[in-house]
């Protein structure tokens, strides 16, 4: 056992928040449901929309059973809707390979449309307990600063932080499975981007960034996401008209979403690549 165990899962009994993907009671299906809005957005914009989604679709069957526009359209303001399109096809395997159940089996997981190795990992271990290194961007930067000394891990996970992670990782895989969660949380309240609370954690005395005093990143810069006037401000501003609008939506009412016509119109043809938008007429577009 690393020393770090005891610590970090005794921390996490104690601070955990209550989150409904994480109770007892939760299904496999709301685990599922809670790593796809997660993705790049904060816990405090999913609580809502997992809630609401949970009671309009309960299972994978239920939301299989709708329109894909459907899902786009509840997906609201989350951001990135093509993790709808995503998720709503995830919902169509699992209805169609394995009997409307979520697979327990990370083969099976990421074999499912839109479920990549961290999302497969995740749910394996949170809703299953298998043991699995899960590593998101919370758990790296813990590993990074708390074992290798350096404030910010690498741009993209290495092949020298899995093995780390792998080292780390707990063999009995109930305790792996309440590791993962646990380094996840200390990473996102205390062992934060901008402001770590170093005197409220629990391996403070052990970690080998704050015993060398701290050093400031001195890697790649790190470059924020811009947001006022880019293609995804755009891309969001039409798909709120279209998700507000039941019907089909007419060319000429775009112009108020957006009116800059060539970003709008590059962005639109680009809703339409991915699937967020379709062609109902000739200058009338709805979602799909």
């Amino acid at each position: 056992m690393s020393t770090l165990h005891a610590p970090i899962l005794d921390w996490y009994a104690a601070h955990q928040r209550d989150l409904p993907w994480r109770r007892p009671e939760a299904s496999p299906w709301s685990v599922m449901v809670s790593e796809f809005m997660l993705q790049q957005t904060p816990v405090s914009r999913v609580l809502g929309p997992h809630e609401a989604w949970l009671t309009r679709w309960p299972t994978p069957g239920a939301l299989a059973a709708e329109p894909t526009g459907e899902a786009v359209r509840a997906w609201g303001r989350l951001g990135y809707p093509r993790r709808a399109l995503r998720l709503h096809a995830a919902a169509t395997a699992i209805v169609e390979r394995h009997g409307g159940e979520v697979p327990a089996a990370y083969d099976d997981l990421v074999a499912l449309p839109g479920v990549g190795d961290y999302t497969a990992s995740a749910i394996a271990s949170f809703a299953f307990g298998r043991r699995h290194v899960v590593l998101d961007t919370n758990v790296r930067r813990v590993f990074a600063r708390a074992v290798s000394g350096v404030e910010f891990p690498t741009t993209a996970p290495t092949r020298a932080e899995r093995d780390l992670a792998t080292t780390l990782l707990p063999e009995e895989p109930a305790v792996a499975a309440e590791w993962a969660v646990a380094v996840m949380e200390l990473g996102a309240l205390v062992c934060t981007a901008r402001s770590p609370q170093c005197g409220d954690c629990p391996v403070r005395e052990q970690c080998t960034w704050l015993r060398a005093g701290q050093p400031a990143y001195d890697g790649p810069p790190r470059r924020g996401q811009a947001w006022d006037g880019t293609d995804r401000q755009c891309r969001g501003r039409l798909m709120a008209l279209l998700r507000d609008d039941h019907g089909a939506v007419h060319a000429s009412r775009l112009v108020s979403a957006w009116p800059d016509a060539g970003q709008r119109e590059r962005c639109l043809t680009s809703l339409l690549a991915d699937g967020l938008v379709v062609q109902a007429g000739d200058e009338t577009y709805a979602l799909p």
